[in-house]
């Protein structure tokens, strides 16, 4: 049966409402639940906190738990295990609901597909698929972590009009415009972890925090450090803004060079509940996590400059032939100030 307009609107609505947890549930997805009785909406809530209540239970708690004869909208396929709190497919089921309209399922393959069988047993009319690609599109950290451990990375790189991203004698600020680097504070405070070089913190000193006027997040600072340089606990990556976990050949697997495995390093990120990572280095680092399929996305600021020959390129790749040129895929392109924000994936 076709979702019809009054399906969508609601479910819209509930994608709108999980998108306030964003900075809130942590490990956990973004859900939001819409309940609705004779074509009116008698409920709407969202996950609003990481080990509190889930987006159904917090809609049916508003109508006490009952909602005989009504349709449930949810961006996510209800839980059907206990974890912090019970399985919301019980709440669902107590609360009489008659029909069940899900965005997309679980992405754990040990749980996928359970909670709508749950429904179902209980004669639960269920239906999947409504918005789906929105709703993936919100949580693709969280996605990407349940199906492969790893954590949505992100790369942002500030460039000139010709992909140089410093001088040869390190000097780098600022390449682009103040409007885009507020536009940069905005992308940190939306990820959950914020990774960087040993050699970036040695010659920047950056602090890499998300310095907004209504922020109040506080993204984990992780420097990848394989030859244990990073003693200085002066340096500004230290400060008392963020956390900062530092990781080297002592806490992280090494690959065959001696270096940080950084496969290793997302997937211990991966296993502390870390959705999504936004990458600030230097041409070498990104260069490497590049090379072994690492960044998920590119998100480029490039500013109408030139900064010439000697300069540094955006990313270290041993590339010597076009016939091994390296294609992307733009989704986004916006002018933010003077620069040009581009926003792109590998093909």
């Amino acid at each position: 049966m076709p979702f019809t307009a009054k399906d969508t609107q609601c479910m819209a609505l509930a994608l709108q409402l999980s998108s306030k947890g964003r900075h809130t549930v942590h490990a956990n997805p973004m859900v939001g639940c819409v309940v609705t009785h004779s074509g009116e909406i008698i409920a709407q809530d969202y996950h609003r906190e990481f080990g509190k209540g889930h987006a159904e239970a917090n809609a049916l708690a508003q109508i006490d738990g009952q909602a005989s004869g009504a349709t449930l909208y949810v961006t996510l396929e209800p839980c059907s295990h206990h974890g912090k709190t019970p399985p919301c497919t019980e709440a669902v089921i107590a609360a009489g609901v008659t029909k069940v309209i899900i965005a997309t399922l679980d992405p754990n393959p040990l749980v996928s597909g359970k909670g709508v069988q749950m429904l179902e047993d209980a004669d639960i009319a269920v239906e999947v698929g409504l918005l789906e690609n929105e709703a993936k599109s919100l949580n693709r950290g969280f996605i990407k972590r349940m199906q492969t451990g790893l954590p949505f990375v992100t790369s942002k790189i500030a460039m000139s009009l010709d992909g140089k991203t410093a001088m040869t004698s390190g000097e780098s600020k600022w390449i682009t415009s103040e409007a885009a680097r507020v536009d940069v504070h905005k992308l940190r405070r939306d990820n959950q972890v914020i990774l960087t070089g040993s050699g970036t913190v040695l010659k920047d000193n950056p602090s890499l925090t998300a310095r907004l006027p209504e922020n109040s997040v506080t993204p984990t600072r992780v420097v990848i450090d394989s030859n244990n340089q990073i003693t200085d606990k002066k340096l500004n990556v230290f400060s008392n803004d963020a956390q900062t976990l530092v990781i080297n050949s002592d806490n992280c697997d090494s690959a065959a060079n001696g270096k940080v495995d950084l496969k290793a390093a997302l997937l211990k990120l991966g296993k502390m509940g870390i959705n999504t990572v936004l990458v600030e280095a230097g041409s070498g680092l990104n260069g490497a996590l590049q090379q072994v399929g690492l960044i998920d996305e590119l998100v480029i600021y490039t500013a109408p400059v030139l900064l010439g020959s000697d300069a540094t390129s955006m990313m270290q790749l041993p590339i010597t032939e076009m016939g091994n040129k390296i294609k992307l895929q733009i989704s986004d392109c916006r002018q933010i100030g003077v620069d040009m924000k581009i926003t792109a994936s590998f093909e």
